[in-house]
């Protein structure tokens, strides 16, 4: 699933060609892509046409496009398993799993089709309510305005977000009793980490992921934060981890931090550090990848 790195990728892509454009003309081809949408496809469609995008906002894994009308509203996408949104020339032919499109005319750049394809049919586009920020701060990065889309209301900033709290993170972990790499997977905690990056700083900080979060230390926890900020900062660097077609930026190119891995994926090989086989154990229908003699379990 698209981690931080590949959506705010996604993001930094689309923002140029989205910002200040005119929705000209949208098509839902399949509406299994609108499942967050309140209201039918002729509503989406309906509802966008003939609209100016404003920007292109991320918190956490989820994407926005605030709508300038007055009406606070934005296109909010969730790519879901393996959602793409594609930049392609308005007489483009079809993508494969091509679920929607819509056309924006933007005064720099001309007409282009902002492609919305998705082979598993997990993520979604909608038109959501933006809310106010209960902090007041920016909703996320790419905007100033306080304001965030509702079905992103729920989550918490993400470690690269400026109005996240370190001290609040250190808090969460200190009163749970779960494993460490649940709270680092808990969206109500941090946002925007999911397995790959979760399993990358855990080791990095020498953090065993079955460690109950309570056992560490503040000094521990400060420089978890501080792997795991740098290890998305690396993933943003190199465009993200791909290791198949389903993921790749608006152009439709795959990103190389899957070349950059320490743990996850590399059970059975040796350990950067130690040299010690790294090992994978059953984690919530996914798998947790360690070094079994860096990362010890407290």
């Amino acid at each position: 699933m698209p981690e931080l790195p590949e959506v705010e990728v996604v993001r930094s892509g689309l923002e140029p060609a989205v910002a200040g454009a005119a929705v000209v003309a949208v098509e839902v081809l399949d509406p299994r892509a609108l499942t967050r949408h309140p209201g039918t496809a002729a509503d989406f469609e309906g509802r966008l046409a003939g609209r100016a995008i404003t920007a292109a906002v991320r918190r956490g894994k989820f994407l926005w496009l605030p709508l300038d009308d007055g009406a606070d509203e934005a296109i909010v996408g969730h790519l879901g398993m393996s959602g793409q949104l594609l930049l392609r020339s308005v007489d483009a032919p079809r993508e494969r799993h091509e679920r929607i499109r819509m056309v924006v005319d933007h005064p720099s750049h001309g007409e282009l089709a902002v492609v919305f394809a998705d082979q598993r049919t997990f993520g979604s586009l909608a038109v959501d309510a933006l809310v106010p920020t209960g902090d007041g701060a920016a909703g996320g990065r790419g905007s100033a305005a306080p304001l965030v889309a509702s079905q992103a209301a729920h989550i918490a900033r993400d470690p690269l977000d400026p109005a996240f709290r370190p001290d609040a993170f250190v808090r969460a972990l200190a009163r749970s009793r779960s494993a460490v790499k649940r709270v680092l997977l808990d969206q109500t905690v941090v946002s925007g980490i999911g397995n790959i990056y979760a399993d990358e700083a855990l080791w990095a900080a020498r953090v065993h992921p079955e460690t109950s979060a309570s056992a560490v230390s503040t000094r521990t926890a400060n420089r978890l934060l501080a792997e795991v900020r740098a290890v998305l900062q690396k993933a943003l660097a190199e465009g993200g981890t791909s290791f198949d077609a389903q993921y790749v930026n608006v152009n439709g190119q795959a990103g190389y931090f899957a070349h950059s891995l320490h743990a996850y994926g590399r059970q059975g090989q040796s350990c950067d550090r130690c040299g010690r086989p790294l090992v994978r154990e059953a984690f919530a229908n996914r798998g947790s990848h360690y070094c079994p003699r860096c990362q010890r379990r407290q």
